[in-house]
């Protein structure tokens, strides 16, 4: 490869640097655009502080990079976290801690709390899961159990589809969701290329992947990053804690019709006219001593998980307990560490960052007192949050939209207090929001397993458009019924 070659193929794409550039420039106007912009209170006052001021230059930033992707999601994290360090922290350069009265400047935000979000407990609790994914990948333990599972659905196309969607299901909810859609699809493609061109089954098949794991994700706090932040929110702003076990016990009921419901819509939108499916999911790994321990682990951390308001353990502890006897054991080892998923780890720890920023500065009061939200119906707070939520994640990732709308909406939460309750409190609004980021699946753009299934080359987008905004908005709708009647 010539040196020309190699950078034009290096070269930045024209359009995102265009984004770039724009999120740079919206970061320098309301950096520098004077703080009587934002407007004054009575006096003549400007109503935001210079570090407050800051702050919503950062934000826009981050919503920008978060929606354009100009660079990767997980950089945005990383760079706003920096910013954040250098500009608004009480270990910031000295002129931008020293600028103007200690009024006008505001509350600066204590460096040691922006880089405690690295090693918040949510994001140790998303490293057991991860852990506990490339074990189970090291040791098999994925294949056999798909091939375990499968076996009892037969060959009859509508049950191996219910299969599929049961299955992958199960392993997004302790999975990465993209692993899931990966090993499955795996399996899939075989069979996907001995049925008939004219065999709309095929189309539905393929689809079963992300929708599964899309739901499947919402089962437990791991299976997708908008869970975790969500939690994460209602544990630290609201001082509301929701188990592992006390989640999969609400949700697991709304996963599983939603998963009904999800069959039925592809048998009818895309029906089989062949009567036979075979899979062959087979492994060469021959069982070892260190598969066994995997195996016991795997088990026992599960178990604890779901028991952890009895056992008095935290999840985010247990969490640690695979960590430690992987590593201790040498199933894991300093390679396998490398597998770990550090950018989704990362970018959550971005969000938090930034809605610690906007509650530790005052940004987020005084937002939400320049909107009179207390005198909204909570039902129209709840719609507005939930379809902003789905609405983005459609485009960008879930992850990425949760990281933007929950801060606000916890700090809408706060504000309005009681005026949730007709609703289901705020515990609804917040658990809300991560649902509608997961049901978000319109497009091969909108989740990983969508451009996975989309690259079989048997899915038309129309077709995903189709049957993502059927399961969207049956998803919506059965969401609010069960967290307004069921809670949780």
């Amino acid at each position: 490869m010539t040196t020309t070659t190699a950078l034009k193929e290096n070269k930045y794409p024209l359009g995102k640097l265009i984004s770039l550039l724009i999120s740079i420039a919206a970061f320098l106007f309301f950096w520098l655009v004077p703080r009587t912009f934002f407007g004054v209170d009575d006096s003549g006052t400007p109503i935001l502080s210079i570090v407050e001021q800051r702050t919503v230059a950062i934000f826009v930033m981050a919503a920008l990079m978060w929606m354009t992707e100009c660079i990767p999601s997980w950089t945005t994290s990383v760079v706003i976290i920096v910013v954040m360090l250098l500009t608004i922290s009480n270990s910031s350069i000295s002129f931008l801690k020293n600028a103007g009265t200690a009024e006008s400047l505001g509350t600066l935000v204590n460096y040691k709390s922006i880089l405690a979000t690295f090693a918040d407990p949510t994001i140790m609790l998303f490293l057991g899961g991860f852990i506990l994914a490339i074990a189970a990948t090291k040791s098999g333990l994925d294949v056999k159990l798909a091939k375990v599972l499968l076996l009892p659905f037969g060959t009859k196309p509508k049950f191996v589809l219910m299969g599929f969607l049961l299955v992958i299901a199960l392993f997004s909810a302790f999975m990465s969701n993209t692993a899931t859609a990966a090993m499955m699809l795996t399996f899939l493609a075989p069979v996907l290329k001995t049925l008939p061109k004219e065999e709309r089954g095929t189309a539905g098949l393929a689809l079963a992947i992300p929708i599964a794991a899309n739901i499947g994700g919402m089962c437990t706090p791991i299976g997708t990053p908008p869970n975790a932040i969500a939690l994460g929110y209602l544990r630290d702003a609201l001082h509301v804690n929701i188990g592992f076990g006390e989640w999969v016990i609400k949700m697991l009921p709304f996963v599983l019709v939603m998963l009904f419901i999800s069959w039925l819509l592809l048998l009818k939108v895309f029906p089989f006219t062949t009567d036979k499916i075979e899979l062959k999911i087979e492994s060469n790994h021959k069982t070892t001593k260190k598969d066994i321990i995997v195996y016991v682990t795997f088990a026992i951390t599960i178990l604890l998980w779901m028991l952890d308001k009895v056992t008095g353990i935290n999840s985010n502890v247990v969490a640690m307990i695979p960590v430690g006897v992987f590593c201790a054991t040498g199933v894991i080892g300093k390679d396998d560490l490398k597998l770990v998923d550090w950018s989704v780890l990362w970018m959550v720890a971005g969000g938090f960052a930034l809605g610690l920023a906007l509650n530790k500065t005052g940004l987020a009061e005084d937002m939400v007192n320049a909107i009179p939200f207390s005198s909204w119906n909570p039902i129209v707070i709840l719609l507005i949050g939930c379809l902003l939520a789905y609405g983005l994640s459609n485009f960008i990732a879930n992850t990425a939209a949760a990281n933007l709308l929950v801060p606000i909406l916890t700090a809408i939460a706060v504000s309005v207090g009681d005026l949730l309750d007709p609703i289901g409190g705020v515990k609804t609004l917040i658990v809300g929001i991560a649902m509608s980021c997961s049901l978000a699946m319109l497009l091969p753009i909108s989740t990983p397993p969508n451009a996975i299934a989309h690259s079989t080359g048997l899915i038309k987008v129309k077709d995903m458009v189709k049957i993502g905004a059927l399961v969207g908005v049956c998803g919506l709708v059965l969401g609010y019924l069960m967290l307004r009647y069921v809670g949780i």
